[in-house]
């Protein structure tokens, strides 16, 4: 199999720190190109990365017919419009979460690209990481018997305000940049949709941003509950509670790639701990939406979940502001 063509617009310290040296690994992945306002910039950067073209603007490497896929780590408010752009150019579209600010956004962006014959998929790594595979394996077994509660919490430190994460006006803030995890990660285990949502937020003085956020999902006969923050200690863990035991993920979000992912299962018969081999989640992730393109097959996460989730959020988003439940029928 050939490997795919990608490029990537902008050069994140994201996609520097995460993205492009594991994946260069691959043998479905190719980086063909990347693009920056600054050529100075991307040039540098193929160049440290082995990159095959540094562009000067993101509409030079779109205008590329070689480039057969574009990945997209932007900030959050310009994801919906650079979608419409790579599909124009008839590119398929990986774009890092969340895929834009509202699920009408969304679900106007995805018409769009697929209705210009391209694929589009939202980046959320962590589902292709063979620890959440076996949690939702277990859960399916009723390993834990029947799930009521998926509880998480996922919090990071920082308090730069040129960082676009602390930036209202770009779609930064706690649920936005995290919250959308917790969201994503209820939803798959569950496999369902939530009836209605309740959350709770603190917004930073200056940056006007949430940086503590709660909620709690109803999903009928269960719930979730989660606390995002942006100014907390680093932290991170996702527990599924069951009526006869309990399920933890120990790194559930950025799972190490050089080391085992840890679950640790608790039931009437005791406790273990279940160690899933070193992964890189962002390999599998790239892979998986190669091999969709190559075989001309359904991407791994549907489009519409990129929808659902935002329509979550939006909810969520909505009870912040008014202080009451908000209903997703």
């Amino acid at each position: 199999m050939q490997p795919v063509k990608f490029g990537v617009l902008g050069v994140s310290g994201f996609f520097t720190k995460k993205i492009v040296i594991p994946t260069a690994k691959s043998t479905l992945i190719q980086w063909a190109g990347i693009a920056s306002r600054s050529l100075e910039r991307s040039q540098k950067a193929a160049e440290i990365y082995n990159i095959t073209q540094a562009y000067g603007s993101y509409e030079e490497l779109l205008a590329d017919e070689s480039i057969e896929a574009v990945y997209i780590p932007l900030p959050n408010h310009v994801h919906a419009e650079w979608i419409k752009k790579v599909a124009d150019a008839g590119k398929h579209v990986l774009c890092e979460k969340p895929l834009a600010l509202s699920a009408e956004e969304a679900q106007e962006a995805i018409e769009y690209a697929e209705a210009k014959g391209v694929k589009v998929m939202e980046a959320f790594m962590y589902r292709f990481h063979p620890q959440w595979q076996h949690v939702l394996e277990l859960i399916r077994m009723k390993e834990i018997g029947t799930v009521q509660l998926v509880q998480t919490f996922f919090g990071y430190n920082n308090t730069d305000p040129s960082n676009i994460r602390n930036q209202s006006d770009k779609g930064g803030g706690a649920l936005y940049d995290i919250g959308c995890y917790a969201v994503s990660a209820s939803r798959f285990l569950l496999q369902a949709e939530p009836q209605r949502v309740l959350s709770l937020t603190t917004k930073h003085g200056d940056f006007k941003t949430d940086v503590l956020s709660s909620g709690t999902l109803d999903f009928g006969d269960a719930r979730a509950q989660f606390t995002v923050a942006t100014q907390t200690f680093p932290y991170q863990r996702v527990m599924v509670h069951g009526s006869s035991g309990v399920i933890s993920i120990e790194i559930p979000f950025n799972t190490p790639a050089d080391v085992s992912a840890k679950v640790t299962v608790t039931t009437s018969v005791g406790t273990r701990v279940v160690e899933l081999g070193a992964v890189d989640q962002y390999i599998v992730e790239f892979e998986a939406f190669a091999r969709a393109i190559r075989e001309d097959t359904a991407v791994p996460t549907a489009s519409n979940d990129a929808v659902n989730n935002m329509r979550v959020l939006d909810g969520l988003l909505e009870s912040g502001r008014t202080g009451h439940w908000v209903s997703l029928q």
